[in-house]
């Protein structure tokens, strides 16, 4: 039988990476989409594409846009990434690292290929537990776009296409996470999670994500493989 197509959102980062490991067990034929939006972080998409290999997607497209056009995030602007806040700090008001509507821009592009392929699953791996504060990454607003999507889409009105927003990881901690990747069998060690990595890829262990990312391995009880490979472990 014929598996279903779905596309999934790829970083690169350790989020997408057991998203997309997740959406291959479940039976999907899946096409990655990942972006070069003008982030700094350029790095992530070396490691999309090693992840996207490995795991042996139907195809990777990495969509071109630019959000530098925008600005308003220390990702897309000349702004300084936050090093060094504490968990409390990181619970509290939005970061400066959130690009403004970048989710609702990632899922557009991705509700467009599905609809091309006649796909009805999208794969996202935003998280609600351990996150930076990001307002698109919450239960509710993937609710709203889930229902928006299946009322713009020709294949949606035309009933051909009831899309499911797939979001596996909204509720699990960042170690349940990390748990489930490797259960999966995931190498981790080409992942890239880091908003202010060096040109190698090496992670800077400060910024919010470098460490959500080593909460998530210590509390795991395993090292990070990406750490022991630039020998920071």
């Amino acid at each position: 039988m014929k598996k279903p197509a779905a596309v999934v959102l790829l970083s690169g980062g350790l989020d997408s990476t057991t998203v997309l490991a997740m959406a291959k067990s479940q039976g999907f034929n899946c096409y990655a989409l990942s972006f070069r939006y003008g982030q700094r972080h350029i790095h992530e998409l070396t490691a999309a594409a090693t992840v996207a290999a490995a795991q042996g997607v139907a195809r990777h497209v990495v969509a071109q846009i630019d959000l530098r056009e925008f600005g308003g995030s220390a990702l897309t602007a000349d702004i300084e990434v936050p090093k060094g806040r504490s968990t409390s700090d990181m619970s509290h008001g939005i970061p400066i690292t959130y690009v403004p509507a970048r989710n609702t821009v990632f899922l557009s592009f991705a509700l467009a290929w599905a609809e091309t392929l006649g796909s009805s699953d999208i794969f996202v791996g935003v998280n609600a537990l351990d996150y930076s504060g990001y307002p698109d990454c919450r239960p509710e607003y993937i609710a709203a776009y889930e229902t928006m999507a299946n009322l713009a889409t020709k294949a949606g009105v035309e009933g051909t296409q009831k899309l499911k927003i797939h979001t596996p990881l909204i509720s699990l901690t960042k170690a349940q996470i990390v748990q489930e990747g490797l259960r999966l069998g995931v190498d981790y060690s080409h992942t890239s999670s880091c908003y202010d990595p060096q040109e190698d890829g090496k992670p800077c262990g400060g910024c919010d994500s470098c460490l959500l990312r080593a909460k998530g391995f210590a509390e795991a009880g395993v090292k990070d493989p990406l750490y022991v490979r630039f020998g920071m472990d």
